[in-house]
């Protein structure tokens, strides 16, 4: 059994979740106040966990530091595709070819590359929102156009509007097809009719896409996640990005899995990527693909009984509220939006009102107001604290 109530503070770390909340969410430096003090806030913002990496990963880390040299690295044997392309077999019956898994530091660095690499100046990004503004931040930084799909809301729950995707992606400037499976921040798990129905439209339309996968494993009990390019195994334009890092809390050592199956696109990306691994990055990722899985089943088992206490709690103390429990990730994507004028900053409400960090719709693109994410993975008593917290400013505002 794993202690997932352990409260451990992160403080005095360099940890974002501590020490960067001002800059990143109030875009503020040190001397922002508020009327808690720091170590007084309950922290549900960025999507890392406050549960302690695991013990597995901690130890391949420690045996690899055993070897005491950590010079230029890259992953030249197969041991670590071995691990990576068997914990694919395993939970979701999909498998690649080796020369096709390139690494990365992180999806959000492999958004920004690929993007360059697939389209040219004048040519569009299209994706759902609400959507991780990463994704438009990739096309913005190279002066490519973000072209918006939004999804269908419908009692708390997220659909596609496919006559509406299939019209922008009709357009002949746009190029590319950001997919996030499942869905940040609605928690949305794509059927594998949905997912057909997408791809089906940027094969017709000639579209690349990147499908961002990196919450799949985090799903509620009973929910299966399907790879995109399972759905399409010929199709070469289509790119997958996979990572430990939020599956098993350890983003911040930085690696991620990026499947390109097209060889004229890796070849540029090994051509133009700074091709070099963390040691002690590998090591632990290993370490999480070939002996992680125990601590990952007690994990969902801790996230599910989270999300029936947030949903039953809103449902009590804030009934207009629109929660439905999602299907993955351990994100709650809450409409408050009965409660507050449109033009409210909830951020800036809660952390002053309520001591709560968390981030609002605003920073989700668009199709977004008057929503929050609120980050459950974290332990029940802290998470009973944070809303409790985030009902009474509402109910007393």
């Amino acid at each position: 059994m794993y202690n997932f109530n352990e409260i451990i503070d992160r403080r005095n770390t360099n940890a974002m979740n501590t020490d960067g909340f001002r800059e990143y969410i109030f875009h503020a430096d040190k001397t922002m106040t508020f009327p808690y003090k720091d170590e007084e806030f309950v922290r549900m913002w960025v999507a890392d966990m406050e549960f302690a990496t695991p013990d597995v990963i901690i130890e391949g880390i420690k045996e690899r530091l055993d070897k005491s040299i950590f010079g230029y690295t890259r992953i030249l044997s197969d041991d670590y595709y071995n691990a990576f392309v068997d914990w694919c077999r395993r939970r979701y019956g999909w498998s690649f070819e080796r020369e096709h898994l390139v690494m990365s530091n992180g999806i959000i660095p492999a958004l920004f590359e690929l993007v360059d690499y697939i389209c040219e100046l004048d040519e569009k990004v299209i994706f759902f929102t609400p959507s991780y503004a990463y994704f438009k931040y990739a096309a913005d930084f190279h002066n490519r156009e973000s072209v918006f799909t939004d999804l269908v809301e419908e009692e708390g729950d997220f659909y596609v509007d496919f006559e509406n995707l299939e019209a922008k992606a009709s357009d002949e400037k746009t190029k590319l097809f950001i997919l996030c499976n499942p869905h940040n921040p609605t928690g949305r798990v794509w059927s594998e009719e949905e997912l057909r129905r997408m791809g089906e439209i940027c094969i017709e339309n000639d579209l690349w896409i990147i499908s961002d996968e990196i919450h799949c494993d985090l799903l509620r009990s009973g929910e299966k996640h399907i790879p995109l390019a399972k759905v399409f195994p010929d199709y070469d334009k289509l790119i997958t990005c996979m990572a430990p890092s939020k599956t098993f809390n350890m983003a911040g050592l930085m690696i991620s899995n990026i499947i390109i199956p097209n060889d004229d696109l890796r070849s540029i990306w090994l051509s133009r990527h700074y091709n070099f691994d963390n040691p002690l990055s590998v090591a632990g990722a290993q370490a999480a693909y070939e002996k992680g899985e125990p601590w990952l089943e007690e994990l969902t088992e801790y996230l599910d009984e989270n999300f029936r206490f947030t949903k039953e709690y809103l449902s009590a103390n804030l009934p207009k509220a629109v929660f439905n429990i999602p299907q993955a990730t351990y994100l709650a994507w809450v409409d408050v939006g009965e409660y507050f004028k449109k033009d409210e900053d909830l951020p800036m409400f809660f952390a002053y009102e309520a001591g709560v960090l968390l981030e609002g719709g605003n920073m989700f693109v668009q199709n977004s107001d008057g929503y929050i994410r609120l980050n459950l993975a974290c332990p029940k008593t802290i998470l009973e604290e944070g809303l409790k917290r985030i009902c009474e400013a509402v109910n007393n505002k």
